[in-house]
């Protein structure tokens, strides 16, 4: 697994398959209101930014919401 430690926290899904993003206007709401299998809860990478990452269809993806 390339770029993680073999220790890693991070996901195996995530550490192995490729994933894309989507910008939602409010991460919570679509966490909350979607049936969404999470496979990462919310965090704050850097400031001003959330992101959770789903599993969808054996697929990671990403859902980042930025502060407006």
């Amino acid at each position: 697994m390339c770029g993680f430690e073999e220790d890693s926290s991070i996901d195996k899904l995530i550490q192995t398959v490729p994933h894309i993003a989507f910008e939602v206007d409010d991460l919570d709401f679509e966490l909350k209101n979607r049936d969404l299998n999470i496979i990462t809860e919310p965090n704050p990478p850097p400031d001003g930014v959330r992101v959770a990452m789903i599993e969808h269809n054996g697929v990671p993806i990403e859902l980042i919401e930025f502060e407006r």
